[in-house]
């Protein structure tokens, strides 16, 4: 009996751990290794899988000219822009809104959350109404009212405008979780920190940032940098919902994500499409090595 309860007693922690470990391994572990061996294959979801090596890989980087010319240079484009801005804009925010009382201070906070809880078919229904192509859209029509153009644009689907477009309403879209995150870092910095830096030399707030603040939330902060870089290079719908098409017009606003999508559902490519999903979680992988390595602990 007694070994029987020591045996309950020494393991009972892995049922605790293992509604996490099944959720872990059956959406996480099991998909990325299957996305991993369907890489080396032939795929097109009708006829069994065919070995052929690193066959996709070499097509991807060295005959896609699609994928090198256009969406490589996008999704690369689109995360030093999004992924940083998103990040600073969200730090700035959850800064200032820490300065203020608590009411006013939640009330503000869900306003700027409420965006990344809408679904992109539900932003881009918002912001298509904006860019519409015809006199009724609210762009064009301000425009023309004020003399600056005599005919419509054709925002959504322009080359010249889509990428630009697609970014601001990701920015507009970006403050998510690690927003959140980095407000809980900033308000709960112990307040004796500010004391004694002011004791030590710091005059004005912004030394208060850099020296108290930011060090003081550097979990929070690296929170929000691996939220933001998983958020950026997943991100898909965005410019096939505004444009209406995938591929976008001309690939102006194709990403990585995008071209999966396009060899995968569209074209039934599946060990293309698996093949540039991993290259995709390896990018994704450095980028976190590298926030890592700015915000992780030393020790």
């Amino acid at each position: 009996m007694k070994v029987k309860q020591k045996f309950i007693n020494r393991n009972s922690h892995w049922v605790l751990l293992s509604p996490y470990i099944i959720l872990f391994c059956l959406f996480i572990l099991i998909p990325v290794i299957s996305a991993a061996v369907l890489s080396f294959t032939y795929f097109n979801a009708v006829q069994p899988p065919k070995f052929i090596g690193l066959k996709n890989y070499i097509s991807l980087l060295t005959q896609d000219t699609v994928f090198m010319q256009k969406v490589l240079p996008n999704t690369i484009k689109y995360a030093l822009i999004v992924g940083p801005g998103g990040y600073i804009l969200s730090f700035i925010f959850a800064w200032m809104l820490a300065q203020i009382p608590k009411t006013p201070r939640t009330f503000i906070a869900i306003l700027i959350y409420l965006p990344s809880m809408t679904s992109g078919v539900m932003m881009s229904t918002i912001w298509s109404i904006i860019f519409s192509g015809n006199q009724l859209g609210y762009l064009n029509s301000f425009l023309i009212e004020i003399g600056m153009i005599t005919e419509p644009i054709q925002w959504l689907q322009s080359p010249e405008y889509l990428m630009t477009i697609v970014i601001i309403v990701a920015l507009w879209s970006s403050m998510g979780v690690g927003f959140l995150a980095m407000l809980a870092g900033v308000l709960n910095v112990n307040e004796e920190l500010y004391d004694a830096a002011y004791i030590d030399g710091v005059s004005n707030r912004f030394q208060e940032i850099i020296y108290v603040t930011i060090p003081s939330m550097k979990p929070q902060m690296l929170f929000g940098a691996v939220m933001a870089i998983v958020n950026t290079f997943t991100t898909s719908g965005l410019g096939v919902a505004l444009a209406g098409s995938n591929p976008t017009p001309q690939y102006a606003a194709q990403l990585i994500v995008n071209h999966i999508e396009d060899y995968g559902f569209i074209r039934y490519e599946m060990g293309y499409a698996a093949a540039a999903s991993v290259v995709l979680l390896i990018i994704v992988w450095i980028a976190s090595r590298v926030s890592w390595s700015l915000f992780g602990e030393k020790d």
